[in-house]
């Protein structure tokens, strides 16, 4: 008997694939709106908030001097990092049930660690620097962002992917 193409391709469970796909547009959207609406509260702008992002990778001055180019970069950068966030999360779920089985802790606790991974580990790797002032706004924020923004979606979604694919 021959196998196929086709049988040798890898399977591609679709459940998980609509999970990560809605849970990454959801958290991302909310996410990034935050960051747009801080920056305009704060009258900065926008553009210059993603350039922000775009320089982890382009540097400052390139980022800075790139324009809406560059600003679009960033906005590419944050969706591929919340791709991560998302897709971690949803794989991880497949393996440890209760993740899906009560999403409202789980997202807020995952949302915690996201922010002290973020925090702690990458921007202070990307951007030594002496830490800025305490902001307790700032702060407030980025745990709300990370918590009820992020996190909270991510597990939502997934568990009501899971629940309609009955695992």
């Amino acid at each position: 008997m021959t196998t196929t193409t086709a049988e040798l391709a890898p399977r591609i469970d679709t459940g998980v694939a609509k999970a990560i796909l809605y849970a990454w547009l959801a958290a991302g959207t909310l996410d990034i709106a935050d960051a747009i609406a801080t920056s305009l509260a704060h009258g900065r702008s926008p553009i210059r908030m993603l350039q922000g992002i775009a320089s982890a990778l382009l540097g400052k001055d390139t980022a800075a001097h790139g324009g809406l180019a560059t600003a679009a970069f960033g906005l590419g950068l944050h969706f591929a990092i919340m791709l991560a966030m998302v897709a971690a999360f949803v794989l991880a779920a497949r393996r440890v049930s209760v993740l899906v089985r009560r999403p409202w802790i789980s997202g807020l606790i995952y949302g915690l660690v996201l922010w002290a991974i973020m925090n702690k580990i990458v921007l202070p790797l990307r951007w030594p620097a002496p830490p800025a002032a305490f902001q307790l706004e700032a702060f407030l924020n980025q745990i709300f962002a990370h918590t009820v923004l992020v996190g909270l979606p991510i597990a939502l979604i997934a568990a009501r992917a899971f629940r309609r694919a009955g695992g």
